[in-house]
């Protein structure tokens, strides 16, 4: 007997199509250039054991049960208060859900606050992981331009004026890294109260400004309660962690609190505990501030590496915030045949074109530095510029399989 055909839905189709853009996830470990991943090399793993084990020894079997859907409430307030003095965001623990990292965070949303057919802002170039889980909520994707001031809603009210929510990166957008100004971000706020609408943002590597302080969050310009903000402890503390947060509108923490209850009831009590001891203790903020210390550190050897060996074939300028570079290639290049070359020489690198929606962009690779050596930077670049002349990369850089690449 023939097998069977073994058909999946419609949507389950559409997100096998969105899966299909060059931008999927890895299994091997930090290289160079894997964008998207903080300094493990460096994360106080005796700290987070020391606390682990006087976690577990002060654990009582009362707490092995099940929790609330909204998480750990310590945490949660540890959160609330770290997010009101560092972001300005207006929130109460109540409102603050612990997630399974910020993608987590946007599938949630996307079941709440979207119906099938519904029209949903991106940002052209913008973040695959809303994309995919917009698509998964039968949502119809609207790429918005992003320019030199992020997101033009005036561009979003000619597209789609009715759409139900936008989804904006506005402290460093993903993946071009420009910061939203003050006067696109009121304009997004009055669209969304005038449509009905809301706005998902996605604060995803906010701690990581060189220049200046952080921005304050577009969340916290909100007076109408249209915004929900997103974070994640993966790009600070270690993906592996699975932990983020979600803020909600108050009105909405019921809707969020049932949604999350058929979908996996709640985070790991043991990790949010830990996450929330780390906290208290003071090493979350420290460890912020070594972070950033060795983030810029690694991207002036990025930048200074890429203007001596890569003149000519790739411009790297240097940024004021982020895990990531953009190293522009030649206009007419094909970054996404360039990044299978790249990828063949043992780098990661990821190309842009995917990221874009409905428009073309130029060519270029993001090129992550956080998550790797100074050492392994200078044989990075190295071998990145043997592979973009064609030739064999040297023997220190491993050989890698086929691209599969994540951000997430």
């Amino acid at each position: 007997m023939a097998p069977s055909t073994g058909r999946i839905s419609a949507r389950g189709q559409a997100i096998l199509a969105a899966k299909c853009r060059g931008l999927w996830t890895s299994g091997h470990g930090p290289r160079a250039f894997r964008a998207g991943v903080p300094a493990v090399d460096v994360f106080p793993v005796d700290t987070w054991g020391r606390l682990m084990a006087r976690r577990w020894n002060r654990t009582s079997s009362r707490v092995l049960s099940y929790g609330d859907a909204f998480g750990f409430l310590p945490l949660r307030t540890a959160v609330a208060d770290y997010l009101r003095a560092a972001r300005g965001v207006r929130c109460t623990p109540e409102q603050v859900m612990i997630v399974a990292g910020s993608q987590q965070a946007l599938d949630l949303s996307a079941r709440v606050l979207l119906d099938p057919g519904d029209q949903a802002w991106l940002e052209d170039p913008g973040y695959h992981g809303a994309r995919g889980a917009f698509t998964a909520a039968g949502a119809s994707v609207v790429g918005v331009p992003v320019d030199e001031h992020g997101l033009d809603p005036e561009r979003g009210r000619a597209l789609a004026p009715r759409a139900r929510l936008a989804f904006v990166t506005p402290s460093r957008q993903l993946p071009l890294g420009v910061t939203m100004t003050l006067a696109r971000r009121l304009e997004l706020l009055r669209w969304a109260d005038e449509a009905d609408a809301w706005v998902l943002e996605d604060d995803y590597d906010s701690e990581f400004r060189y220049a200046s302080r952080p921005l304050a969050a577009l969340q916290g310009l909100d007076e109408r309660s249209r915004v929900l903000y997103v974070g994640t402890f993966s790009k600070v503390m270690f993906p592996a962690l699975r932990l983020g947060y979600l803020v909600v509108p108050e009105r909405l923490i019921e809707a969020f609190a049932v949604t999350r209850h058929f979908a996996d009831y709640h985070s790991p009590y043991l990790e949010q505990a830990i996450m929330a001891d780390f906290i208290a203790d003071g090493h979350f903020e420290r460890h912020i501030r070594r972070m950033r210390a060795i983030y810029q550190e690694r991207q002036a050897v990025l930048v200074e590496c890429a203007a001596r060996e890569l003149a000519g074939r790739m411009t790297v300028p240097p940024a004021d915030a982020g895990m990531t570079l953009i190293g522009w290639l030649p206009p007419g290049d094909d970054d996404i045949t360039v990044s299978r070359a790249v990828c063949s020489a043992g780098i990661d690198v990821l190309p842009l074109s995917p990221f874009a929606v409905s428009r073309r962009i130029n060519p270029g690779l993001l090129l992550g530095y956080s998550g790797v050596r100074e050492d392994e930077i200078r044989e990075g670049v190295t071998a990145l510029a043997a592979a973009l002349d064609g030739k064999r990369p040297p023997a220190a850089m491993p050989r890698a399989r086929a691209p599969r690449y994540a951000i997430a």
